[in-house]
């Protein structure tokens, strides 16, 4: 409030101010301690800018652009303040935003298994053993579970899958966005198209042209030409990630992917090189 005036010249910044008249006794050093800080200046990253140009330049109607969770430590703030202004999604701003399953959390459910006391060989039991074993939840679809168990109906469950079989079990569990790591551009494109078109439909008996899920793999193009096993219809987003920057992005654009996420325009973003200027 005793800023008289503050005046941007990018690069450098110099911030003049006035000492507020109750600090003129003090000396202009101990003036400029006491005196409050000017206001932010917020802006919007060139990259980020410059990020959607370019997805709008590869399709009428791009995917959202988002930030990642991966700020500045006591930045977080003003750097997804600063993705907002932008035009970019700030996705999210803490753990508590939503729940995001990661590789260490997938391995930790497949390594919950409970031990079970060895017994004598009765081939009744056996039987009923290999039976249950069988029909046990996956690592994916145990963690989306226990996931959503603990957060409730009203934190959404995300997981991040590095091929299409884990993303269709994923999918297939109740997951409400999956994340597709680090695929090429052309897995990628291709392995979002089948995924939409398997849930998106309805269900249907027979698979078309006889694609196996397991030969839908990361960034793998082989077998996956034809049509798609049609599954009962499900909501949910695909996020695309994984080192994607201006040179690369263009690749990743295509109207199966809602979301692209890179922390490319944040992480990237260049401090600005700013003086501070008294008026005497």
């Amino acid at each position: 409030m005793f800023w008289d005036s503050y005046q941007v010249n990018h690069p450098p910044t110099e911030i003049y101010i006035s000492i507020p008249p109750a600090l003129v006794p003090f000396s202009p050093g101990t003036a400029l301690i006491a005196a409050p800080t000017p206001p932010p200046l917020p802006s919007p990253s060139p990259q980020t800018t410059s990020l959607l140009a370019l997805l709008g330049s590869h399709s009428p109607n791009p995917p959202i652009l988002a930030g990642t969770r991966k700020t500045t430590p006591g930045f977080r703030l003003p750097e997804k303040y600063a993705m907002l202004i932008g035009g970019a999604d700030p996705h999210r701003h803490d753990l508590s935003s939503m729940t995001m399953l990661k590789d260490n959390h997938i391995w930790a459910c497949s390594s919950q298994q409970p031990s079970q006391p060895s017994q004598p060989s009765q081939p009744s039991s056996s039987k009923a053993n290999s039976s249950s074993s069988s029909t046990a939840a996956s690592p994916i679809t145990k963690a989306i579970h226990t996931a959503k168990a603990a957060g409730g109906f009203a934190v959404k469950v995300e997981v991040e899958c590095q091929s299409e079989t884990e993303a269709i079990e994923a999918i297939r569990a109740g997951a409400d966005v999956v994340m597709l790591d680090n695929f090429s551009g052309e897995g990628l494109q291709v392995a979002a198209r089948r995924l939409k078109e398997r849930f998106s439909l309805g269900s249907s008996s027979t698979p078309s042209d006889g694609v196996k899920e397991e030969e839908a793999g990361s960034g793998d193009t082989k077998g996956m030409e034809g049509g798609v096993k049609r599954e009962e219809k499900r909501e949910f987003l695909i996020e695309v990630s994984g080192g994607l920057t201006e040179e690369n992005v263009g690749g990743y654009v295509c109207e199966w992917v809602d979301v692209i996420s890179t922390s490319s325009i944040h992480q990237g973003v260049k401090h600005v090189d700013f003086s501070l200027k008294v008026v005497h």
